[in-house]
């Protein structure tokens, strides 16, 4: 049995795929044990700890190669021929993501703040269950952590994360006002941009 099949066959008996390659109490980067199988942007990834589980969102994804002496060549063919006739090459690609750290849950309760401590270096990354989704993403608190990081993409990411949030069925009429009110204090009252991001709401809200 290959490694990469060795991977894929753990992965379908654990929750978990990736694991923590650099940490701090603000952010984190993940590696993903295969390297086409990683979160979506704007999904939320939770890290179990002894003594919490804490949330991120992905907010950046890259993939190279693992050899910084080898580079990806293009051999104008398809992924399925590569896999085929050279399935050798995609053994040397890696992908990490990297997240903000958004909150976390101890002892039953959910606290919008950085943790006390950073996540393990090899700690495993798993997906939020849909029930977690719902239960730490029904307060708007967490909006504060991620205007507070100052992130170049931050209204793409919250728009991909509305996207994630009525994909799985949890985001309310109730729930998205709260979301838009929160955006405009947060944003100044900039009237320009939170009209424009509410053009793009309506789009990626629809169902």
């Amino acid at each position: 049995m290959t490694l990469l099949l060795a991977l894929k066959v753990t992965m379908k008996n654990s929750k978990h795929f990736a694991e923590i390659i650099e940490s701090s109490l603000q952010n984190f980067i993940a590696q993903s044990w295969v390297w086409n199988t990683y979160p979506t942007f704007g999904s939320l990834v939770t890290i179990e700890h002894v003594k919490r589980t804490l949330f991120g969102v992905v907010y950046q994804i890259k993939t190279g190669s693992m050899d910084p002496t080898r580079y990806p060549f293009p051999y104008q063919k398809t992924e399925q021929e590569l896999l085929r006739e050279q399935p050798q090459i995609f053994e040397f690609l890696k992908t990490t993501f990297t997240c903000q750290v958004l909150g976390y849950q101890e002892k039953g309760k959910i606290y919008y703040l950085l943790a006390p401590e950073p996540p393990n270096i090899h700690a495993f990354v798993g997906h939020a269950t849909k029930e977690q989704n719902q239960l730490f993403l029904a307060h708007d608190a967490y909006l504060h952590l991620l205007f507070g990081a100052q992130l170049n993409n931050l209204d793409e990411l919250l728009l991909a994360m509305l996207k994630n949030q009525t994909a799985l069925g949890i985001l309310g009429e109730g729930k998205l006002e709260h979301f838009i009110e929160s955006f405009s204090l947060l944003t100044g009252n900039d009237y320009r941009r939170l009209k424009l991001f509410l053009q793009r709401v309506e789009k990626v809200v629809e169902q």
